[in-house]
């Protein structure tokens, strides 16, 4: 295939990957919105007059920047892997796979798809936070960047889990049993300056808590690890799962039997 041809098959599984979630839209993205306008009740209003500042910010405020996160996580890990399994058993991948295009373009492909729910669905959640408090972005291209990185990890994520998968269930197992430990641990609620020294040390072996301290100094300026080593790191693990997702691909990894 020439560059025109790829770049043409590659806009085909975007397109189609972005219909996909859009004609099922009550299903894709009201029921993330729903979840986190009661998040924002219960904690933020009414849990969060009760605990007052943190880091110097409204409990709300503060919280606002990791309920945005987890959202984009999860609805980018959940649309990548649950997409590339149902094709993997109607076996309409396969189609893909002999056809002329590389495999890069086919995982790029759905990665840019999950990527498009992720970030879309942060951005009504986005909106919905403005219903409860007033939002204030400190570093907008910083925000901007660290959530493109973020929904685009976890998109190849939720690839490299269909890939691994072998029945439906299988699609389940790492958001429930990994994903959402990991995201709650994560520094979406508190600051880890409020643990106990042990349990400080043992949060940075989280990968989520970078992703949402710098999401989170994006928006308020303010962050509990080094901002700097953390984008790095973020963008350190994207190559990595790019390039782990790719070979397993091209190897036919869970796809030839």
């Amino acid at each position: 295939m020439n560059a025109q041809q790829t770049l043409i098959a590659l806009w085909t599984i975007v397109v189609r990957e972005i219909r996909r979630f859009m004609r099922i839209w009550p299903q894709t993205l009201l029921p993330p919105s729903i979840t986190m306008a009661m998040y924002f009740l219960i904690f933020g209003n009414l849990i969060g007059s009760r605990v007052g500042e943190m880091d110097g910010f409204d409990y709300i405020d503060y919280i606002v920047p990791g309920l945005i996160m987890m959202s984009v996580i999860t609805n980018s890990y959940s649309n990548v892997a649950s997409s590339f399994f149902g094709n993997k058993f109607q076996r309409s991948v396969e189609e893909l796979i002999v056809s002329p295009m590389p495999g890069w373009t086919i995982l790029t492909g759905f990665i840019a798809g999950g990527a498009a729910r992720g970030l879309l669905v942060g951005l009504i959640v986005t909106l919905v936070s403005m219903f409860f408090t007033r939002l204030e972005v400190a570093h907008p291209l910083l925000t901007c960047l660290v959530v493109v990185l973020t929904a685009t990890l976890f998109s190849i994520g939720g690839f490299i889990n269909a890939l691994m998968a072998n029945k439906f269930d299988d699609i389940s197992i790492v958001p429930i049993f990994v994903l959402t430990p990991l995201t709650y641990l994560g520094g979406v609620f508190y600051s880890i300056h409020t643990l106990p020294e042990f349990w400080q040390h043992v949060s940075l072996l989280n990968p989520i808590l970078y992703m949402v301290n710098t999401f989170r100094f994006g928006i308020l300026g303010v962050s509990d690890i080094a901002v700097g080593w953390a984008l790095v790191a973020i963008v350190g693990f994207n190559v990595l799962f790019f390039a782990v997702a790719l070979r397993m691909l091209n190897r036919g990894k869970g796809i030839r039997h």
